[in-house]
């Protein structure tokens, strides 16, 4: 019998309260269900919490890292992509495998794959098991997060919902900004002489927490209709992904050899022929990794296009402001990391707060937080250009782009998927997950690029430089985001 055929069966079984004009009390099952939801929503946010801190964390331990294992730069720069590169493209398979084998399942196997993982990366001897450590990792990841959305889906209905996603975006904003603040302090600690091996260690303890936890709070059962794998579309679109990320993670530091020019060039048919392959599954009455259906509920590829070029410009403003501040201003990793934090208080409070707004006003809303993040942006470039730390303006307007952002991801979330059925959750899930994860890799990598690039000029204060440069290119991503929020779908009548 499945989760959902028992849930109704007990339900049918408990005896209907008489009428009357009172408002009747929740019952001491509704109460305790509700405790139990909050509970697992605790264990899912923690679970992406600790899966987004590492996709940053790392970024301001590399300097130390490469010290203490003697790393060459392209051996750095996998151990930063390795985690990234496996995340971004499994997303999609790992979404289908928990419709497929159930969410619980999968969402525990993902987070235990990547708590040991984690306790690997941290007793690593050199580069080699370091990097493929943190491959595992990834994989662990894009097997726990696309079946978050999937259960707040089918555990939480209307305003509990709503509450539940916005947390989830919350956490999604924080995640990467705290991995900045806490990478900072934790390597600057040096706990026990052991340099920036807590960065990882750190997760063992807390993925231990999780998994006991989950076991307990986790919903059990297994999908009514499980979907099969569409091995095709497996193989065609995480080849296509690889073909297009791989390039985009390592050119600059490789400065671009001609198999990176080719590979991309050749992600471009390879993605056509993943359409092609999804239609002939869908032809035979197989389950497409993407159904077309999914793509075609209004305002998911809106909200997909304004998610990704929002999550661009975040991820790539964080890794070349942190390379600006280390690098450029010879800042340590502590006071980096807690230059972001008006950036997290801002995302913290706009996700938080957003719900306040009358639901007519939200796809407006997400327009206008384009626009001020945009602005926000603006402004930071302008404040660095002359080579100093910004002054007070800095604060100020980290503060503007985290509340910027809080105002995006959370209601752009609940509106996109507002309209996807809980049939299509999981795969509906893949896609916003994967556009978040896909653009924060191609973010770094090409507004990382363009700072780099920029910052090996002349002149008197060449990181400045290229920090304004690369800043006006992301207020421009920012207000492009602006114009696709423009086509999300108005909110349906009661």
């Amino acid at each position: 019998m499945t989760e959902k055929t028992q849930e109704r069966a007990a339900s049918a079984a408990r005896p209907t309260p008489p009428a009357g004009p009172e408002t009747v009390l929740p019952t001491p099952d509704a109460a305790a269900r509700t405790r139990r939801n909050n509970q697992m929503l605790v264990v899912l946010l923690g679970a992406v919490f600790m899966a987004l801190l590492d996709s940053t964390i790392v970024n301001v331990a590399t300097p130390t890292i490469r010290t203490d294992l003697g790393t060459t730069g392209s051996a750095l720069q996998l151990i930063v992509s390795g985690y990234t590169i496996a995340y971004a493209t499994l997303l999609v398979t790992g979404a289908r495998l928990g419709a497929r084998n159930g969410f619980r399942t999968v969402f525990l196997a993902g987070l235990v794959t990547f708590t040991v993982a984690s306790l690997a990366c941290g007793l690593a001897p050199d580069e080699g098991t370091l990097i493929g450590a943190r491959v595992v990792q990834g994989v662990g990841a894009a097997m726990m997060m696309p079946q978050i959305y999937s259960l707040i889906q089918l555990k939480f209905e209307g305003a509990a919902r709503a509450r539940a996603l916005s947390l989830y975006a919350a956490t999604i904003g924080l995640g990467v900004v705290v991995g900045q603040v806490a990478g900072g302090l934790l390597v600057s600690a040096d706990l026990f002489g052991t340099g920036w091996r807590p960065v990882f260690l750190i997760n063992v303890p807390v993925g231990v927490v999780l998994v006991a936890a989950g076991l307990r709070v986790l919903p059990k059962g297994r999908p009514e209709n499980p979907k099969g794998l569409d091995i095709p579309g497996l193989i065609t679109l995480t080849a296509a992904l690889l073909l297009l990320v791989i390039p985009l993670v390592l050119g600059h530091e490789q400065h671009w050899p001609a198999w990176m020019v080719v590979s991309l060039v050749l992600s471009v048919p390879v993605f056509v022929a993943f359409a092609f392959v999804e239609r002939s599954v869908a032809r035979r009455g197989g389950a497409p990794l993407i159904p077309g259906r999914v793509l075609k509920t209004p305002g998911l590829l809106p909200g997909a296009s304004a998610m990704f070029l929002a999550m661009a410009g975040y991820a790539g403003f964080l890794f070349s402001f942190s390379q600006h501040m280390q690098s450029g201003l010879g800042e340590s990793a502590t006071r980096t990391g807690l230059t972001f934090a008006p950036l997290a208080l801002g995302v913290a409070t706009g996700s938080l707060t957003w719900q306040k707004v009358p639901a007519a006003w939200h796809r407006r809303m997400i327009v206008i937080a384009c626009t001020v993040t945009a602005v926000g942006h603006f402004g930071i470039g302008f404040a660095v250009r002359s080579g100093g730390h910004g002054g007070v303006a800095l604060p100020l307007l980290q503060l503007v782009v985290g509340l910027g952002m809080g105002y995006i991801t959370s209601p752009l979330l609940t509106v996109s998927l507002a309209r996807v059925t809980p049939a299509d959750a999981s795969d509906a899930s893949g896609v916003m997950t994967t556009s978040a994860q896909i653009a924060q890799v191609l973010g770094i990598a090409t507004y990382g690029s363009v700072f780099l690039s920029t910052a090996d000029g002349q002149g008197a204060h060449p990181s400045a430089h290229a920090m304004f440069v690369t800043a006006m290119l992301v207020a421009a991503g920012a207000l492009l985001s602006a114009v696709a929020s423009m086509k999300l779908p108005r909110p349906q009548k009661a």
